[in-house]
């Protein structure tokens, strides 16, 4: 089983319009609200391809309730920890002109009877799961280094583990040398602590970070496409053209897939088509984590 911990998941709420004007009223054309937050999506993506999947983190009020029916419609096994504060809404204004502006909440506080019986339930998930992801912000009340802590527990375990991370929550999780990391360009540079703008530059920098002892290294790029490091090899798939509807949800679509080809015991350069292709797939829809097979399996 792939477990994915979502510390501070969210309503994604969709608005599209002909475009987004600051300042002024903007009326919104049609609305989609759907269960989010960057494990959730994980989650939605490994269903579609019938693979067990369990889910935890924190969830409370009416919007955490929509989340948790929304993921046991899908056959998630859901093992959140109800919390007292309500779980945020995010809003993502797509425009017609192709701009994406996205909305996100802080979210919820946390206490630390919360989190003692959210460290219960990740040890209960530990007992049954071959790989665990670590996925999006932390929630206030949680230590910033809570993504090093759960990954040691599982090292301990032997469970393979990917964080999907950024700021102080990914630098401070790779100092316990996850199985696998996914930054994008923008997180890759707050590690490196400089820009970085150059292909090659960006290679350099996987490589140090796989020289500490983190197996493989996938750097998102966007339109650009995907990086793969590891200690062996560097390798660059190109992002697969299609008409953008809606690119949020992309980066934790190639992730389901990243570890869709690790348990299958794929090589890097086939898990990363694979990937790029269900990313671009992603982008198609206007959903977030949806994808049409048909499209992904013409672009695969």
């Amino acid at each position: 089983m792939i477990v994915t911990v979502t510390l501070n998941p969210a309503v994604d709420k969709t608005c599209r319009a002909d475009r987004l004007a600051v300042g002024e009223v903007n009326r919104m054309r049609k609305t989609l609200s759907e269960a989010g937050g960057k494990g959730v999506n994980v989650a939605k993506i490994l269903r579609k391809f019938h693979l067990p999947v369990a889910a935890t983190g924190f969830l409370g009020g009416y919007s955490g309730r929509m989340i948790e029916e929304s993921m046991m419609r899908l056959g998630v096994e859901c093992r959140f920890t109800r919390i007292q504060g309500e779980t945020r809404t995010n809003m993502n204004f797509v425009g017609d002109d192709g701009l994406v502006t996205e909305l996100l909440e802080p979210g919820p506080v946390i206490s630390e009877k919360e989190l003692s019986s959210f460290i219960k339930e990740f040890e209960y998930c530990m007992e049954q799961c071959e790989l665990m992801v670590f996925s999006g912000s932390i929630p206030k009340g949680v230590p910033e280094d809570i993504y090093g802590q759960l990954i040691a527990a599982c090292k301990r375990e032997g469970i393979r583990t990917v964080l999907d991370a950024s700021g102080e929550a990914l630098k401070l999780g790779i100092k316990a040398a996850p199985y696998m990391i996914k930054p994008n360009k923008k997180e890759l540079e707050y590690l490196a602590g400089k820009k970085l703008d150059s292909k090659e530059a960006i290679i350099q920098e996987a490589k140090g970070l796989a020289a500490q002892g983190i197996n493989k290294v996938v750097v998102s790029m966007g339109e650009q496409g995907l990086l793969y490091v590891d200690r062996e090899q560097v390798i660059f798939e190109e992002a697969k053209r299609v008409k953008a509807v809606n690119t949020v949800g992309c980066g934790d679509t190639a992730v389901a897939a990243l570890c869709m080809s690790e348990l299958n015991g794929e090589p890097a350069d086939v898990a990363m088509k694979k990937a790029s292709a269900l990313a671009a797939a992603n982008a198609a829809t206007a959903g977030s984590a949806e994808i049409v097979m048909s499209t992904y399996l013409d672009l695969l």
